[in-house]
């Protein structure tokens, strides 16, 4: 493609800020735009009602002078490995609003012309037998950057004349003139500097070619500032730094925590009420208490929660409390509503009054004044979440939590330390920062807040269940957890359990098929791949492990992203290899998860069940029977010994079924079972 050009007489540079216009193999407006914000190129849309006043249609013949005068003007520039437009993806992936060049689909040669060059089409005749080139003339156009689709260009070449451009247009844009440039919000200056290269003397416009000796003396000096950059900066200084950031930010707010590590900050008010009132709301008939109230049966998994509740639209409102008090690190804040969510869901009647909540466990009276104020409020809600929703820092937070890879601590991170407050900013001023996790989740941002409805659930599931049989036997036993198995018409994502009654085959086999699903592109990334379990043989998670973390689960998994593979699309790229197409399909996140058959009990119990259902489950365990719950199995808190509560030991009482295993865990645990649809504890 590169050799077509040249032979047509094109002057070409790979320096996105010089050109005017842009080929490449993209058919998104949005695309257009992150490529050239990625490159450095700020600009203001012009939208296609302004494309009539542009003299974009009729294309200048070129005339022989200018073609000599352009041939000695014409030169190449090094491609740089964030301004290549030929891209060599090791990923199995065709979407083409890709941030990353590391990620970004196998494609074709992407040209940029310059803003001084004349950008020929032609056929594969001589340069002396060729027609007239054509070009869109810098003073028909002032300041404006076209990018068109690279069809354009093999349309051109195939016709042997150039093409209108209009019909080929992807996006037009204003440029921005360097000094009115005014990008919002600003990164730090150490950011900054670290962008131009860290020298005064680099904030002058570059005038015509550097010499060897410059570009020397530029790598260098920005050597030195990146080296400086990344002095050691203590993380307990840096910690608080943000937290007392965070602090200042959220001091005396509404929504946040009212504890005495404040004295100054008022407590809830009590609910005031005459004898008249008192007397009324008692003599009113309310229903009996739940068995669990009156028991005082204080652990989410002694209790049944269906997926709706009468008091949905109060719980709703908690749970933006909840998502602050996570975003401004107040963990017992998060556990405390975690807590009254979790009874709320459970109650099966419609809340009518304040003293229900109190008879409610994990409710107190900062529970029970937020209820009346939702149930006086004229709109039904409560003021703490109208600050929420209005308060600007809790907005940006808000953005950097739903980038998968990202979690609070980390959003706080981008927001006080780095200063950035949109996912521009990310891309901008610190995409070389972030984690290649971090990177795919930008990349796919739109689509990981993309439900999931059920079929296509089943579809992934059934797809991957295929693949494991290929590999290992039709033994192969496929489970759905997660929100589908506790009956939500849609899921954020997609949990599936495998597993087969010989140990030998579960061994290793998550990685087998990740394999195999990316070579049929199933799988366009990888963002995890866990052998945990595979590596300590298979047994249950030691009672004591030097494993920090570990969390719920330590069974050996893999955290993928998946893109659908039946589509019927739009061929958009055509070369030596054959056609290929772009894949509309969104791209979904994927668990695959692969438990031993002797704790697959403990394993769909626990993927299945809600987070404080889950939560409470290890807790119950550990409080009432003294053991160690994890998705491996359970051990016995004193002496680390495994229980065998699946009744894996003895051939003549092993589990069947994986329903009849998990039904054992429950009444091993002294619980009465609960079907999947009443663990929605959220």
């Amino acid at each position: 493609m590169e050799h077509q050009l040249t032979e047509s007489g094109a002057a070409l540079t790979y320096d996105i800020c010089e050109a005017r216009l842009v080929l490449g193999n993209i058919s998104k407006r949005r695309r257009a735009k992150f490529e050239l914000r990625a490159g450095r190129v700020r600009c203001t849309d012009v939208y296609p009602a302004d494309l009539a006043t542009l003299k974009l249609k009729t294309l200048r013949p070129v005339s022989q002078a200018d073609e000599k005068l352009h041939a000695r003007k014409r030169r190449k520039v090094q491609v740089t490995d964030s301004q290549s437009t030929t891209n060599e993806s090791t990923e199995a992936e065709a979407q083409d609003d890709s941030p990353s060049a590391s990620e970004t689909e196998a494609e074709d040669d992407g040209v940029q012309a310059s803003q001084s060059s004349v950008l020929t089409a032609l056929g594969s005749q001589s340069a002396k037998s060729r027609p007239h080139s054509a070009s869109c003339r810098k003073e028909e156009c002032p300041d404006l950057v076209k990018v068109i689709n690279l069809d354009w260009l093999r349309d051109s070449l195939r016709l042997g004349e150039a093409q209108d451009i209009r019909s080929y247009l992807i996006y037009v844009g204003q440029l921005l003139p360097v000094d009115k440039e005014s990008p919002s919000p600003k990164p730090s200056e150490e950011t900054r500097l670290q962008r131009i290269g860290g020298s005064e003397a680099q904030k002058e416009p570059d005038k015509g070619l550097c010499q060897p000796k410059e570009i020397l003396a530029r790598a260098n000096a920005e050597t030195r500032q990146k080296l400086k950059s990344k002095a050691h900066v203590p993380v307990a200084a840096k910690r608080d730094h943000i937290a007392n950031a965070a602090k200042r930010d959220f001091a005396n707010r509404s929504f946040t925590s009212t504890t005495s590590r404040n004295p100054l900050t008022p407590r809830p008010h009590l609910l005031h009420q005459t004898t008249s009132e008192h007397e009324e709301s008692t003599s009113q008939h309310l229903p009996p208490l739940p068995e669990w109230i009156t028991q005082k049966q204080i652990y989410a998994c002694q209790r049944p929660t269906p997926l709706t509740s009468p008091n949905d639209a109060f719980i709703a409102q908690l749970k933006k409390i909840k998502l602050a008090r996570l975003l401004t690190n107040d963990d017992i804040g998060v556990r405390a509503y975690s807590t009254s969510i979790a009874s709320l869901a459970a109650y099966p009647y419609r809340l009518q009054s304040s003293s229900e909540i109190l008879a409610l466990p994990g409710c107190n009276q900062k529970i029970a004044h937020l209820f009346h104020e939702w149930q006086t409020s004229s709109d039904h809600r409560i003021q703490a979440v109208k600050d929420i929703e209005n308060d600007p820092a809790l907005k940006v937070l808000a953005l950097f939590y739903d980038i998968w890879g990202v979690g609070a601590t980390t959003a706080r991170e981008f927001y006080y330390d780095r200063k950035w407050h949109d996912l521009d900013d990310i891309v901008e001023f610190g995409w070389n920062t972030l984690s290649r996790v971090q990177q795919i989740g930008i990349k796919f941002y739109d689509d990981f807040l993309l439900k999931i409805p059920r079929a296509e659930v089943e579809a992934i599931a059934g797809t991957v269940e295929r693949h494991a049989r290929n590999l290992i036997d039709d033994g192969i036993v496929c489970v759905i957890v997660g929100g589908y198995r506790r009956g939500k018409a849609e899921s954020g994502d997609v949990d599936i359990i495998l597993s087969h009654p010989k140990q030998s085959a579960t061994a290793g086999l998550v990685d087998q098929v990740v394999q195999s699903l990316e070579k049929e592109g199933w799988v366009t990334h990888t963002l995890t791949l866990n052998l945990t379990n595979t590596k300590r043989g298979q047994e249950t998670l030691p009672y004591v492990t030097s494993t920090k973390g570990a969390g719920f689960d330590t069974l050996d998994k893999a955290l993928v992203v998946w893109q659908d593979q039946a589509f019927y699309g739009q061929r958009i790229i055509q070369d030596t290899r054959g056609g290929k197409f772009k894949n509309p399909n969104p791209h979904r996140r994927v668990d695959i998860i692969v438990s031993p058959w002797r704790t697959i009990g403990c394993a769909v119990a626990g993927w299945t069940s809600g987070t404080t259902f889950q939560r409470d489950l290890r807790r119950y365990a550990k409080k009432v029977k003294g053991w160690k719950f994890d998705s491996s199995g359970i051990r016995e808190r004193g002496s680390g010994k495994w229980i065998d509560v699946e009744g894996w030991l003895d051939p003549e009482t092993r589990c069947a079924n994986w329903k009849e295993a998990e039904r054992r865990v429950f009444e091993s645990l002294g619980l009465e079972y609960r079907e999947p649809q009443d663990r929605c504890t959220g």
